[in-house]
């Protein structure tokens, strides 16, 4: 649990930064290129893959100590990310404050991932980050996700295969 004063300090890093600081990491080109790859993945496989990068947390999940991974889980559901026809979603989370990366995996293809390979992908993805490396780190780990998701669904020769969530990165 965390001390009166640390959770005061959480509070203001979260309400100094604002959607400024989360262009200033993923400018407006680099969310048109993330999403041209997020295009390009999808039409290897059957999944969907999300990129959410947000600055802060809402006042409301400092308050109650909430970790990122909550917050992670909760924009999985609130992007509709769950709701595909295989299962097989993929949301990547950043919380630029406190350096937080999360990787949600629908159960379709979380059952067939074990939870060390997604730290992997987030281990790499933290070491080109301390260098400021987003691009590099995200392009990445949009290379790893779609392996997986070729691997345990891949899209078949022919077949329709619709876009079922938008492309693009959505910038908070």
């Amino acid at each position: 649990m965390a001390t009166f004063t640390s959770r005061i300090a959480r509070l203001l890093r979260h309400r100094l930064r604002d959607e400024s600081n989360t262009r200033s990491a993923i400018p407006a080109d680099l969310v048109q290129r993330l999403g041209q790859r997020v295009a390009a993945s999808e039409r290897r496989h059957t999944g969907e893959i999300r990129i959410y990068v947000e600055s802060s947390l809402p006042t409301s999940y400092v308050l109650r100590d909430a970790t990122p991974r909550e917050r992670a889980v909760m924009m999985f559901g609130k992007l509709r990310v769950w709701d595909t026809a295989q299962n097989n979603g993929v949301l990547i989370y950043l919380l630029l404050v406190e350096r937080a990366i999360e990787i949600v995996a629908d159960r379709g293809l979380s059952e067939r991932v074990p939870h060390a390979q997604w730290e992997k992908i987030i281990g790499r993805m933290q070491a080109a980050f301390r260098q400021a490396r987003y691009e590099d780190g995200l392009t990445q780990a949009l290379e790893e996700v779609s392996a997986l998701l070729v691997q345990h669904f891949p899209a078949a020769s022919g077949d329709v295969n619709p876009n079922e969530l938008p492309d693009e990165p959505i910038l908070g």
